[in-house]
């Protein structure tokens, strides 16, 4: 359980990254210098870095046996912006 908690704290910052690139950088480049081009690349590795985590969410919150409502809490993060870094502090220790 030891190796998996790492891997989910790994995946949640890598996560969380990516969605900050993909909202600070990817999109001003698209809509203010017509380059849609990093939209593509970090938007494809951000949904596969979100489909990852939401997986791993589920599966650690069964070995770790966290109430429904630390699991709720650990998926919305995902989708706010420092949200998985909260998570990987928060519960993740």
């Amino acid at each position: 359980m030891k190796n998996l908690l790492k891997s989910f704290k790994i995946t949640a910052w890598l996560e969380g990254l990516s969605l900050l690139i993909l909202l600070a950088i990817a999109m001003p480049l698209k809509y203010m210098f017509d380059l849609p081009q990093m939209v593509q690349i970090i938007g494809m590795m951000h949904g596969v870095l979100f489909l990852i985590y939401v997986v791993m969410a589920f599966i650690v919150s069964t070995g770790v046996k966290w109430p429904i409502k630390t699991l709720a809490i650990v998926l919305v993060a995902s989708v706010v912006p420092f949200g998985t870094f909260y998570i990987e502090k928060k519960y993740l220790k």
